[in-house]
């Protein structure tokens, strides 16, 4: 049985999503040296790197907008592994996950549930769930997702991937704005429903979680934390405003990748 994580990154006008895989990549070998970590992209050559164990090269997808949905859902066909946890690209890792895998493994998908602030605090911040709210949808977040290779599993893809390539009609029958864009949580969210969210969560393990740095989240004055908080980053420790970050960190602010960067040359 092969375990490993996949990280999906692909590039767009304003930010380069491989170089935050990297970085992220990174992260996690430091913290789980013997980590088995895939890249899938189609922005970066066929090619090893000191980064990553493997490197897939994405098929192209008529993707439009600023999710790359139909490229997302191609993770459960090209990760090479049994078991599977995807993480978004522009995050850090500031301590071993691995023993995660044994409740994930528990259940055929996992989708977290589960976000902090800072404080490492679960938040119970509505202000980006609005769509999730108004249409009594699964509370999820895709940048945190376990499968193993299942029909489960397979059946979860194949209705994100619906989702995607039908928006339209799937936005017909929802409260939304006419012009809301189908984003990756909006789709994970209607298939974990779909599929049941008995077979797609795992709500009471609450260490499946994320910090998650966004401005309302934090109760911060910007969007950008950075400007507002202090943080110390070394090699072995993350904190911001003196709290050590102990849960993986979506950093959110996608410059900050290259301060993750200067720790590691």
């Amino acid at each position: 049985m092969t375990r490993g994580f996949v990280i999906v990154a692909e590039n767009n006008a304003t930010t380069d999503y491989v170089k935050c895989a990297e970085v992220l990549a990174r992260s996690m070998k430091k913290v789980m040296p013997q980590c088995s970590i895939t890249l899938l992209t189609k922005d970066k050559p066929y090619i090893m790197n000191r980064d990553f164990d493997c490197i897939v090269h994405l098929a192209p997808q008529e993707d439009s907008g600023e999710y790359k949905i139909l490229n997302d859902v191609q993770v459960y066909a090209m990760s090479p592994y049994d078991e599977t946890i995807k993480i978004e690209a522009d995050m850090f890792i500031p301590r071993s996950i691995e023993h995660w895998w044994d409740v994930l493994g528990q259940q055929d998908v996992v989708i977290s549930t589960t976000i902090r602030n800072f404080k490492g605090e679960i938040s119970d911040c509505r202000f980006y769930r609005r769509f999730i709210d108004d249409n009594g949808l699964p509370d999820v977040y895709n940048a945190i997702t376990y499968f193993k290779k299942s029909g489960t599993a397979e059946l979860f893809f194949n209705v994100v991937k619906d989702v995607a390539s039908n928006w339209s009609e799937y936005k017909a029958t929802l409260k939304c704005n006419p012009q809301e864009e189908v984003s990756t949580d909006w789709a994970y969210a209607i298939a974990s429903h779909i599929v049941g969210t008995e077979k797609t969560t795992m709500p009471t393990f609450t260490e499946m979680s994320m910090t998650h740095m966004k401005q309302y989240v934090n109760g911060i004055p910007s969007d950008d934390w950075t400007h507002t908080l202090v943080y110390e980053l070394l090699p072995d420790v993350l904190r911001v405003n003196t709290y050590t970050q102990t849960y993986p960190f979506h950093y959110h602010s996608k410059a900050f990748s290259a301060k993750i960067e200067s720790i590691y040359v």
